[in-house]
């Protein structure tokens, strides 16, 4: 069983930056594929960035992408979004996930773990 627990949300003005990461349980972290998604009020989930297992394949969704950097320590079992640039727009719950897969996916429907979700509130 891998749990996972977000921390770094907030509220920010618009054009700051945030850094969330995601904490996992399990000695098993480094062999899985992570993903971050963000919900906002009234709209289905996002996928906003995933990163394989060894870090080498990356994809992030077109809104954030040259704002959003996601990386990933595996010594620490953590997984990171950097966020800068920030807009209204990113105002919204913000879920780490975790796959039992080395690939990375932009499918929240292929990830078997999901943290218990974090705020992230971007005022204009």
């Amino acid at each position: 069983q891998v749990q996972l627990v977000e921390s770094g949300g907030g509220l920010v003005q618009a054009g700051g930056s945030l850094r969330l990461s995601c904490a996992a349980s399990g000695r098993t972290f480094g062999n899985r594929a992570m993903g971050w998604f963000r919900q906002a009020p009234g709209k289905e989930r996002d996928f906003v960035s995933t990163i394989n297992w060894i870090g080498g394949i990356i994809y992030y969704a077109d809104s954030v992408k040259g704002r959003f950097t996601i990386s990933r320590d595996n010594a620490k079992n953590t997984v990171y979004l950097q966020m800068n640039s920030l807009k209204p727009e990113d105002t919204a719950v913000y879920y780490c996930a975790g796959r039992t897969a080395y690939s990375s996916s932009t499918h929240a429907r292929e990830y078997d773990y999901w943290g218990q979700g974090i705020q992230v509130t971007v005022s204009s």
